[in-house]
C-alpha cells in the first residue's frame, strides 16, 4: 500500500512539473513560429528573399543592360554612356557608380589579373572622364577595405583619395567624388575637422543625399572613429533636416 502510495505521488509531482514544461516549450515553439511568420516578407505581401536582385536597390533596367554589355564584351564605353546620361546630383548616379565598380570588383575576385579589365582600359582610354575616375576612386576604396591589415592598404586608399580629387576636378558640381572620399577619409582616420570639411563640400552639392549620409554614417561610429552618442546625434540631425517624404 506505501509503494502504491508512494508510485501516485511521484506520479502527481512529475505531473506538476512535466506538464507546465510541455506547455512551456510548446507556447515558445508558437512564439518562435509567430516570430518567424513576423519576419516573413510575404506575411507582407513583398516578394521573396530568394527572388530579389540585392545588387542593386531598385529596379534600374539601364544599368543592367549596359552592365551585360561591359561584361558579355569588356567594353567599358555602354557604362561612359549611361554615367554621362545620368544626373550628376541623383542617387542614381551615386547608386550606379557603386554598382559598376562592385562589378570590376567581382570579376577581379573570380579572375585575379584579368577580372575587371575593362575598368582599367576605359581610364586609359578616356582619362578626362569623370565616370570613369569615379568607378575607379571606389573599385580602389573596396579593394582596400576588403582586408584593412593589409601593408597596401593605406597606399590603397591614397590613391583612391587621388583619383577622388582627380574626379572633382573633371566633375566640380558632382559631389559623388567627395562621396567616395567619405570611405577614403574612414578608412584614413581622417582628423574630425578634416572629415567635416569634406562633409560640408558633399552637402553644398547635395544637402540631403542618401547615400551620403549612409557613407558618412561610417565614420561616426564607435568602430571607427565616433560613439554611439555621435552616430545618434548625427542621424538624429540628418532626419531633422530631411524634407518630408524623402529617403533621409
Amino acid at each position: 500500500m506505501e509503494l502504491l502510495i508512494f508510485l501516485i505521488a511521484i506520479v502527481m509531482i512529475g505531473g506538476l512539473i512535466v506538464v507546465p514544461a510541455l506547455r512551456r516549450m510548446r507556447g515558445g515553439r508558437g512564439a518562435m513560429q509567430g516570430a518567424m511568420r513576423a519576419s516573413d516578407p510575404q506575411e507582407y505581401g513583398f516578394v521573396p528573399r530568394e527572388r530579389l536582385d540585392v545588387r542593386l536597390p531598385g529596379p534600374d533596367r539601364q544599368l543592367i543592360d549596359a552592365l551585360e554589355e561591359v561584361q558579355a564584351r569588356q567594353d567599358w564605353q555602354p557604362a561612359a554612356r549611361l554615367l554621362a546620361l545620368t544626373d550628376a546630383t541623383s542617387e542614381l548616379r551615386w547608386q550606379r557608380v557603386q554598382t559598376l565598380a562592385g562589378a570590376a570588383a567581382f570579376e577581379l575576385a573570380q579572375a585575379p589579373g584579368q577580372g575587371g579589365m575593362w575598368l582599367r582600359t576605359w581610364r586609359v582610354a578616356a582619362p578626362e572622364d569623370p565616370g570613369a575616375a569615379e568607378v575607379h576612386a571606389e573599385f580602389l576604396v573596396r579593394q582596400a577595405l576588403l582586408d584593412p591589415s593589409s601593408q597596401d592598404f593605406r597606399m590603397i586608399l591614397e590613391e583612391a583619395r587621388d583619383v577622388c580629387h582627380e574626379a572633382a576636378r573633371l566633375a566640380p558640381k558632382d559631389p559623388v567624388p567627395h562621396i567616395i572620399e567619405l570611405g577614403v577619409a574612414r578608412g584614413m582616420a581622417y582628423r574630425q575637422a578634416d572629415f567635416e570639411e569634406l562633409w560640408t563640400k558633399v552637402t553644398k552639392l547635395a544637402p540631403h543625399h542618401m547615400g551620403a549620409h549612409l557613407a558618412a554614417l561610417h565614420y561616426w561610429c564607435e568602430k571607427w572613429h565616433g560613439s554611439q552618442d555621435r552616430a545618434d546625434a548625427f542621424t538624429h540631425a540628418a532626419a531633422a533636416s530631411a524634407p518630408a517624404k524623402s529617403l533621409l
